[in-house]
């Protein structure tokens, strides 16, 4: 970002970690534009994703031009795309979504199972998606947009399931604010991330099957 030329900060969700996350940040506050918020106890994905959200729209003074990067900390998603994204965004994209490949080591099982299977449970909420990839949670929000979109929630959550679903569920309220939305390619990487892949199948394509129901019966997302 330095080389970029861009302004910048990174907020940081700690989740109640007991891997040693304080410590290791405590290395970088002092040479990064760091900001680390913290649970007590542990929250999840979604729950991360909304105070993380939350927090960049009440820290920017132009929401017009900023953009919020979402990126999971277990090295599985590289800040190597972050530029990338911010190009698209700066070209005119309201929504940029990471479209992924996996590279190294082969995804988990429960990660392929779950992909498999995903377009099926979800039906024609998949195909109806704006992206190709609506699993995907590395992706560049405007943050006018995601202002306007989680303007009826004031404070309620607007996420309601977790990990993969929470991302669909995501993507269904941010996209009808969105003028254009494209997608970046991106390589998910499972030989250098720091513990085994926490994700379950079962449990995620029941939440996608939730989603579903809930969120996408009556289709408010055209085109791709």
């Amino acid at each position: 970002m330095l080389e970029f030329g861009r302004d910048y900060e990174v907020l940081v969700l700690d989740d109640a970690s007991t891997d040693g996350t304080a410590e290791a940040l405590g290395r970088y506050r002092g040479v990064l534009p760091l900001r680390v918020l913290k649970e007590e106890s542990r929250a999840g994905y979604a729950s991360a994703v909304q105070r993380l959200l939350r927090e960049a729209l009440k820290r920017t003074s132009y929401p017009k031009r900023d953009a919020a990067i979402l990126l999971q900390a277990d090295f599985t998603e590289s800040p190597d795309y972050i530029v990338p994204l911010i190009k698209a965004m700066e070209g005119g994209a309201d929504i940029v979504a990471g479209v992924v490949e996996v590279n190294g080591r082969r995804a988990p099982r429960a990660v392929r199972v779950a992909r498999r299977m995903a377009p099926w449970v979800l039906g024609r909420a998949f195909g109806d998606a704006p992206v190709s990839d609506p699993l995907s949670g590395f992706r560049a929000y405007r943050l006018i947009v995601l202002k306007k979109a989680l303007a009826d929630f004031r404070g309620r959550d607007f996420l309601t399931t977790d990990g993969w679903a929470s991302n669909v569920e995501l993507l269904g309220l941010v996209a009808p604010h969105a003028r254009r939305i494209v997608e970046a390619p991106l390589t998910l990487r499972y030989d250098v991330d720091g513990r085994p892949s926490r994700l379950s199948a079962v449990r995620t394509l029941r939440g996608l099957l939730r989603v579903r129901r809930e969120r996408w019966e009556s289709p408010v997302i055209e085109g791709k």
